[in-house]
């Protein structure tokens, strides 16, 4: 516990701010394999609802990794703070009224489940973008199987490091059997 330091609530609330962008902010959390399709399907999603004229943003794994998370690797303990870093931003912007679309591999149970206490289990939808390891090296868009199957990337999740696969999750997308117009759609369903 830090001391010093106490939470200083504004008059302006999360209810507030929901009821003037007329949408409830929340979080949806895609979690996978790399190459699953997480990134890609919350980019679409994140396109219609803003045809739709809702107010959304959209969180990257990689993209945070060139700037808030820049100094983490991909240790255990690295992953968990990558994780707990991201759940408090997410927290942040659906607590601001946004529905905020956050794409991480999130390999661990816990971490999972400690980004949905920071936002609120209310607030928060977990979605496991699911496909099989093959599948994900097979699309491979980064090469990133490859180069761990040759032992060039430590720690890769699938292949050198383990993905705790959701028990129960607030929706299965899979990407093996599903198009991307209808992943889009089965994640639309969620708001």
């Amino acid at each position: 516990m830090v001391d010093n330091i106490k939470w200083h609530s504004g008059e302006i609330d999360k209810a507030a701010r929901e009821e003037l962008l007329g949408q409830q902010g929340m979080v949806l959390w895609f979690t996978g394999l790399s190459g699953s399709g997480k990134s890609t399907i919350a980019v679409e999603v994140e396109k219609e609802l803003y045809r739709r004229g809702r107010a959304s943003y959209r969180l990257d794994g990689d993209n945070l990794r060139f700037g808030l998370n820049k100094d983490l690797g991909f240790t255990a303990e690295d992953r968990q703070e990558n994780i707990r870093r991201i759940g408090e931003v997410a927290a942040l912007f659906a607590d601001a009224g946004l529905i905020t679309l956050a794409s991480f591999i999130s390999p661990y149970k816990a971490g999972r489940e400690a980004a949905r206490q920071a936002a609120g289990t209310e607030n928060f939808k977990e979605i496991y973008v699911k496909a099989s390891v093959e599948a994900c090296a097979e699309r491979d868009p980064k090469g990133l199987y490859e180069k761990a199957k040759k032992g060039e990337i430590e720690n890769f999740t699938g292949i050198s490091a383990p993905y705790e696969v959701p028990e129960n999750p607030d929706l299965i997308v899979d990407t093996e059997k599903l198009s991307l117009k209808e992943s889009v759609e089965l994640v639309l369903s969620l708001i």
